[in-house]
């Protein structure tokens, strides 16, 4: 069982990093989503909005979740203000597709396409939040 709570303090330059990482996987996403590669271009949507997911609670809260369990994640998400809550509205959408990492199912094409839209989107929301972090 994973111990509630747990969390990990994270710099400013942690955040931008975390925002780059976001950044890259939403663009390998989008690349793979356009070669019809959907399990492919969901794996990477999901990365993408965790990356995401971190930046923000860095910038809003100086901590992210130290734990794999996505429900502490989210969570933790939820007490990082308006930006918080939104990114976790879509990244709680995002959770369940990573049946495209573990198991055999084919992942439809409608179904990457959203989580690649739902990835933009808390993209859009890390690097807005993000973009106020002191750069030391």
């Amino acid at each position: 069982m994973a111990r509630k709570g747990r969390t990990r303090p994270i710099s400013g330059t942690q955040v931008r990093s975390y925002v780059a990482k976001a950044e890259e996987y939403l663009s390998a996403a989008e690349h793979e989503l356009e070669a019809g590669r959907a399990i492919a271009a969901t794996s990477l949507a999901i990365h993408a909005g965790i990356n995401a997911a971190d930046a923000v609670c860095g910038t809003r809260l100086g901590r992210r979740a130290g734990g794999e369990d996505h429900d502490e994640a989210l969570a933790l998400l939820r007490t990082a203000g308006p930006d918080g809550i939104a990114v976790a509205r879509d990244l709680v959408r995002l959770f369940p597709k990573t049946r495209a990492e573990y198991e055999p199912d084919e992942i439809p094409k409608s179904d990457a396409k959203k989580a690649v839209d739902r990835a933009r989107r808390v993209v859009a929301v890390a690097r807005r939040v993000a973009a106020s972090v002191d750069p030391t």
